[in-house]
This record gives C-alpha cells, sequence and structure tokens, in this order.
C-alpha cells in the first residue's frame, strides 16, 4: 500500500519524459474519432470554471478515492506533475481516442473501455495536503490559512497507513470501468512523480424506494445537505472567497474531509429498528425525522426540549441543532460505502468512505466532530483512516491547469 519500489528503468527521468509526450499526444487525442455524429451525453460535471464543478455534482455510482505522495524532487517537476494531471483530467472527462505512439510503442490506452472514451462519463477532484506545504518545494508560506494534519478525535482508531498524504485524487463515474481506466492512466503518464499511499473504492446505492441513497446501516445518507444548485448558499458555506484571510491562489477552492469509518454491521444487524432509528433519529423505511412524515420535513426541536422524540443524543440531533449559532456549520457531504470483503478474523469489513467539503475545517467540521464524540453509533462504527485535503481551485480553460496560481 506504501510501496516505494518503481517499475525498472522507470523513475522520476522516465516521468519528465512521460509527460512531455502526455502534452505533446493531447493536441489530437482530445478530438471526436472522425464521421462521428452522436450527441455527446450531458457531462457527470464540466471540468472547466472557477471551482471543481466535481465537488457539487451529486455521488455518482462509483468512486476511487486515492491518496498519493508526490516523488518529485523540485518546484519545476511539481509543476510538470500537476501539469500532466491536468491535462489527463482534461481528456479522460472529455473522451475521445488516444493518439497512437508508434509501431513499436506500448498502446496508447488500457483498452479496458473500447477504442474510443465516452464523453463526460467521469468526473476528477484534485486536492492537495499540508504535506505539500513542508520545506521540498518552498511552498510553506502559501499554505491555505485552515489546511492541517487531520487529528485523532476521541472515537478514532486510526491507521497511519491509511492517513494524509501530499494529493488527493477522487474519480468519479457511474461505471467501475470508467473510474479504473482513468485511475490507470494516470498512474502511467505519472509514474515517477507521485505514487499511491493508500486508496479506497466506494459505490452509491440507487434511491431505495426514492430519495437519498443509503448507507450500509440501511439508513439514508445525506438528507439534509445544503442546497448545491444555491450559489449564495455554496459561497457562504463551501467555497473559500474573499475576506477569509487565505491566499489569493485558494479562492474558488474548499477544505476537503476525507473519512474511513469502518461499520460493526454484524454488531449492528442485531439491534433492534426502535434502538437505530432512536441511534439516528430518523425513520428507517422513509428517511423522515422521528417527529415528520417524510424525508425532508425538518425535526421540531424547540417542541421536544428533553429528548422525548428524538433523544438529545440522536446522530441528526447532535450533527446539526438546527439553531441560528449553529446554521454556519453545515458542511457538504459525499459520501461513498465501501466493501473490503473480510478481515483478518472473518469479519465483515465494510463501511463509509465519508467525505465533506466546507470553507473553513474548525467552524464547520470539527465543531460538528466534537458534538458527535460519544453519541451511541460509536459503539457501531470505527475511523479507521482518512485526511484533510484542500480541493484546489477549478481549471478555468483549456491554458490552465491544477495548481497554476498556487506555484505560478
Amino acid at each position: 500500500m506504501n510501496g516505494t519500489e518503481r517499475g525498472e528503468g522507470v523513475g522520476r527521468r522516465g516521468f519528465l519524459r512521460g509527460a512531455a509526450l502526455a502534452g505533446a499526444g493531447l493536441a489530437t487525442g482530445g478530438a471526436a474519432a472522425p464521421g462521428t455524429t452522436t450527441a455527446a451525453p450531458a457531462a457527470v460535471a464540466p471540468f472547466h470554471g472557477a471551482h471543481q464543478a466535481s465537488v457539487l455534482a451529486p455521488p455518482r455510482r462509483t468512486c476511487v478515492f486515492v491518496s498519493l505522495d508526490v516523488t518529485t524532487e523540485n518546484r519545476a517537476e511539481l509543476t510538470d506533475l500537476l501539469r500532466t494531471l491536468t491535462d489527463r483530467a482534461r481528456f479522460l472527462t472529455s473522451g475521445g481516442t488516444p493518439s497512437p505512439i508508434g509501431i513499436t510503442g506500448p498502446p496508447a490506452d488500457s483498452g479496458i473501455l473500447g477504442e474510443q472514451l465516452p464523453s463526460g462519463q467521469l468526473a476528477v477532484t484534485v486536492g492537495v495536503g499540508t504535506a505539500l506545504f513542508d520545506d521540498r518545494f518552498g511552498l510553506a508560506a502559501r499554505r491555505p490559512r485552515r489546511l492541517t494534519t487531520m487529528p485523532a478525535f476521541p472515537d478514532d482508531d486510526l491507521q497511519s497507513d491509511w492517513c494524509h498524504g501530499d494529493l488527493s485524487l477522487q474519480l468519479h463515474a457511474d461505471d467501475p470501468d470508467t473510474a479504473l481506466h482513468a485511475l490507470r492512466d494516470i498512474a502511467r503518464h505519472t509514474r515517477g512523480g507521485m505514487q499511491v499511499r493508500w486508496r479506497l473504492d466506494g459505490f452509491t446505492s440507487p434511491p431505495r424506494p426514492s430519495g437519498t441513497p443509503r448507507n450500509l446501516m440501511g439508513f439514508k445518507d445525506g438528507t439534509a445537505n445544503p442546497d448545491t444548485t444555491s450559489g449564495r448558499e455554496m459561497d457562504r458555506l463551501v467555497w473559500v472567497g474573499k475576506g477569509m484571510g487565505e491566499p489569493d491562489w485558494a479562492l474558488g477552492g474548499s477544505y476537503q474531509v476525507v473519512r474511513l469509518i469502518r461499520m460493526l454491521v454484524e454488531f449492528w444487524d442485531r439491534v433492534s429498528l426502535g434502538e437505530q432509528e432512536r441511534m439516528f433519529g430518523r425513520a428507517r423505511s422513509s428517511g423522515a425525522p422521528l417527529d415528520g412524515v417524510s424525508e425532508h420535513d425538518t425535526p421540531n426541536y424547540a417542541d421536544d426540549p428533553k429528548g422525548d422524540v428524538i433523544p438529545l443524543d440522536a446522530h441528526i440531533r447532535r450533527a446539526n441543532p438546527r439553531t441560528a449559532v449553529t446554521a454556519d456549520q453545515r458542511l457538504l457531504r459525499r459520501a461513498y460505502n465501501y466493501d473490503r470483503g473480510m478481515d483478518a478474523n472473518g469479519n465483515l469489513d465494510m463501511g463509509l468512505l465519508f467525505c465533506c467539503y466546507q470553507q473553513d475545517l474548525a467552524r464547520q467540521f470539527e465543531t460538528v466532530q466534537h458534538r458527535l464524540a460519544g453519541e451511541p453509533l460509536t459503539d457501531y462504527i470505527t475511523p479507521f483512516g482518512g485526511g484533510y485535503f484542500f480541493a484546489l481551485p477549478g481549471v478555468r480553460d483549456a491554458t490552465d491547469w491544477y495548481g497554476r496560481a498556487l506555484l505560478g
């Protein structure tokens, strides 16, 4: 998982040569195949823009989340790495026919999606961790003001091999082969520039029977998210803006929290439904708060001050007390389920790949996390990994690239 070996004859210089070749190949690689007249389907999320639109896009059926360690030796090579990552993400999201390398070269593409890549079927989100702002690249003074190393919270059992990283890369798609194809393509073109620190694949289920998808505890996950179609709401809660004390290059980005949370499902499945619902504060079947009828009903805590209907320590009540004081503590959840099979003791190993976005780690995620400490659900979950990252501002156009303002 944290392996450091490189393939024979491939290293940092090999990466730089590969990056140059990749950039040259994009001139024709992103073009539609000759004779193609079929209209492209709507994109999962547009690639170009002031923000990474993939942050706001609803979770797709599958994702690959990867934390990466940068292995370049200086700032110029880091620039080449991020340019290459941008070029590949732009091509993979727009689709087209990969440019042939030549008769004696390896295939230009793994081929698992066929000869022509589909358009608009993949979204990519890229973030940077606090480790990138150490003394390797002279970026310490440019670190986002609120970016730190994710601490261990009271109920955590963090494993170092599953924590932190220089970069985060999330690939979102509706088909597993689309995400895996992108992962292989990016790994191939950045070989020698970065390597995987840890990786976890996730999935979401279709609404059952309707509304928000469910987690592996059987409850709907993300019901109380802020409205992503409201630019005002996103500017207030998600995007970093002017006047927040952040470096200018960071405007338009967002703080990303990733938490890998194992669910002890074999114990959970022995708990009565009534007790499960009181722990969450919602009806499992409909997703409605226990004092409501439908999923998006607003719980009325004022009429239940002692917690007779929705217990005072219920998850929804602690996570979002719905007061004027806590209104700016809301965050945007983008969670996925995961299934890693069995552990060494033969127990089911599955849970939640929790991801959220916010303006301010301390004001939002950490405040909520401290409120959740000791809630009844902690007996049935074990957070074991993840990290804090800063989702970079968007790639604005065909001449822009991830981190340009940071490194410029």
